[in-house]
């Protein structure tokens, strides 16, 4: 990790919400942003920013996180995710999220990342695939 990773910064992503981050067990009338894809946007966000202000090889993996999803958002609308790091504690990364529309807030929280390097997790979790194979019956 740079330097530049530190408490304080802040990035935003913007999109519109799309049929993909929507939810239909409503039907087309109650088609609204789903509250898991609103954790993926921002997951996203979070990763993006970490990875601005990463070292060659390293990425993150989520750790923890703690979302209200305040209100519905429907399909076509605008939707901005702002993730500010709240600390920086070795490879974790906490962060202070919120998320609104164009006319309200939709969300708020905390989500905390770990910094890895991907060669090294690559290698764990080969280790734990074979782990896996060599303990399963035959």
């Amino acid at each position: 990790m740079k330097a530049s990773l530190r408490t304080g910064i802040s990035h935003t992503s913007r999109f519109t919400i799309d049929r993909e981050r929507t939810i239909s067990f409503m039907g087309e009338e109650g088609r609204v942003y789903g509250t898991p894809y609103l954790v993926r946007d921002i997951e996203h966000t979070c990763r993006d920013l970490i990875l601005a202000h990463g070292d060659t090889g390293e990425d993150s993996v989520g750790m923890e996180i703690a979302i209200k999803h305040l209100a519905p958002t429907l399909l076509g609308m605008a939707v901005e995710i702002t993730v500010t790091v709240a600390a920086v504690e070795g490879r974790k990364v906490s962060f202070n999220v919120t998320a609104k529309d164009e006319l309200e807030q939709i969300g708020a929280g905390s989500h905390s990342r770990f910094v890895v390097d991907v060669a090294k997790t690559i290698e764990r979790l080969k280790a734990k695939a074979a782990k896996r194979v060599a303990t399963k019956p035959a």
